[in-house]
């Protein structure tokens, strides 16, 4: 990998990889949307080589037509072996050769045509190995007003965040990887958490503890399409739960002796506790009150009290039944 022959030295080859599982009509809205991302990022002279990879999840197929059809040179694969850790670990072997991977997801769009650009840009201007950026989830329809006031899908954990701040661990599904460090250190997606969640925060910290330097990028940012099976209450409170038992068991997976898990396992029972115990008193007050603030933030608490309690004994949730990915 490299600079090549005549490369300006701000242009990198890339590999944007796309896992998908299903979804041809969201995989359709994508692959329609990178023309316009990959041209802004080469106007802006940071994308030399670009090679868009789609990593179908089912054995049928079914998304080959759609990866097929686009206005782009794709290359398609299937990946037999289901979950999103087989995906994943596929899409960083099909980009082998390359300077840069970059993730998004099938359910997903760049907010912008620089979204790419943006990326590029955070990687040169702080010499990062790693570049994360904001994920803002949208629905079709207007949500539940409950799901909006329990603030399930508010992602508020990194809002204040300004570009170039450093990070310890990220999300895949708007990512930028140097592949060469990849490689180079060996760190694969862990499969035991191929159903569960957390493999992505696994992965990650893995790099960062390798000596990665990781950055947040502000103005990168992807929206995340919310689908119809996703705009319960059941789905939010699962979805809390699921990332608090997998934020868990992705801290004992890191814990480097039976005394750190050890720690680690009593830190998540005290904190389970608390949610636990502030959840119920949430939620009492909001049945008393009415108030849909109280109870649904208490049933989110609840849960990820819930998810404390299970991941503390490395109890794991399958997230994405049947193995397929997000």
């Amino acid at each position: 990998m490299g600079n090549g022959a005549g490369r300006d030295e701000n242009e990198v080859s890339l590999a944007l990889c796309i896992p998908t599982f299903r979804r041809q009509r969201d995989l359709a809205r994508l692959l329609d949307a990178l023309p316009a991302v990959i041209d802004a990022a080469r106007a802006d002279g940071l994308l030399g080589e670009v090679a868009v990879i789609v990593v179908d999840n089912d054995s049928t197929a079914s998304a080959e037509q759609t990866a097929r059809s686009s206005a782009m040179a794709v290359r398609y694969v299937v990946e037999p072996e289901r979950g999103v850790v087989a995906v994943r670990n596929r899409a960083l072997d099909e980009a082998n050769g390359h300077d840069i991977v970059v993730f998004i997801d099938d359910d997903e769009t760049p907010a912008d045509a620089h979204w790419l650009a943006h990326l590029l840009a955070a990687r040169r201007d702080f010499e990062a190995t790693v570049v994360a950026g904001p994920v803002r989830t949208v629905a079709e329809e207007s949500l539940d007003p409950w799901i909006i006031a329990g603030g399930f899908f508010a992602r508020a954990h990194r809002s204040g965040l300004i570009t170039g701040h450093r990070i310890t661990r990220a999300a895949t599904n708007n990512l930028l990887l140097d592949l060469r460090f990849v490689e180079e250190s060996g760190i694969r997606f862990d499969p035991r958490f191929g159903r569960t969640g957390g493999e992505d925060s696994l992965f990650t910290s893995q790099l960062h503890a390798a000596g990665a330097h990781m950055v947040w990028c502000a103005e990168a940012v992807v929206l995340d399409h919310l689908p119809v099976e996703r705009r319960t209450r059941v789905h939010a409170v699962d979805r809390a739960q699921g990332m608090a038992n997998a934020g868990v068991r992705v801290a004992l997976a890191l814990a480097d002796s039976p005394a750190e898990r050890a720690v680690v396992r009593a830190r998540a029972l005290a904190a389970g506790s608390v949610r636990w115990i502030g959840g119920v008193a949430r939620g009492a007050a909001g049945a008393i009150t009415r108030s849909d603030a109280l109870g649904a933030t208490g049933a989110r608490e609840r849960a990820r009290g819930r998810g404390g309690f299970s991941g503390a004994w490395n109890r794991t949730r399958d997230l994405y039944g049947g193995g397929g990915i997000r």
